[in-house]
């Protein structure tokens, strides 16, 4: 995908905007239409925090709903090929399309115990992380207390959303 100026950003009406990052939160067109709401944008870091801002702005409800519609990381629709192509991308970028028989085992069993724990599934935003560096965040992240995996997984969101403006903007 080419980048584009932050000049040729605020120049796309509602539905050219909506078009070209409508799919930057997982399933989730709502952030990029509230983010558009903020424009003109200075700049790519005033885009990014606009998409934050919608996240953060949004309901409970809302939230929740853009956490359950992450996919599992190294879970069997990842593994399926069955996720957005940026997910696809993102985890195979840090091998967990290559698991060994052991880590993909572990990769489920932590995805299964969070899930039940939380609700959600376990989000860590794993573009440049090694497979290695998430298990032990995932092993230590487990543990929290409901609120405070809420928030860690709504800040890797905005990571996510980040590192997804940044591929589509120049800077």
């Amino acid at each position: 995908m080419n980048r584009l100026s932050i000049d040729a950003v605020n120049a796309l009406d509602a539905a050219a905007f909506a078009a070209r990052f409508g799919d930057v939160a997982e399933d989730s067109p709502w952030v990029a239409e509230a983010a558009s709401e903020a424009r003109p944008f200075a700049d790519r870091e005033a885009l990014a925090e606009a998409f934050a801002a919608a996240v953060r702005s949004a309901s409970r409800r809302k939230q929740l709903a853009l956490l359950c519609a992450h996919p599992d990381l190294a879970g069997r629709a990842a593994v399926a090929g069955d996720v957005a192509e940026e997910s696809r991308r993102e985890q195979a970028g840090a091998g967990l399309d290559r698991l060994t028989a052991p880590e993909f085992a572990r990769f489920h069993d932590l995805n299964t115990r969070y899930r039940k724990r939380f609700g959600f599934p376990f989000i860590f935003a794993v573009k440049g992380a090694a497979k290695d560096a998430i298990l032990v965040a995932f092993e230590a992240r487990i543990g929290n207390d409901t609120e405070t995996e809420r928030a860690a997984a709504l800040a890797n969101v905005e990571r996510i959303l980040r590192f997804r403006i940044e591929d589509r903007v120049a800077p």
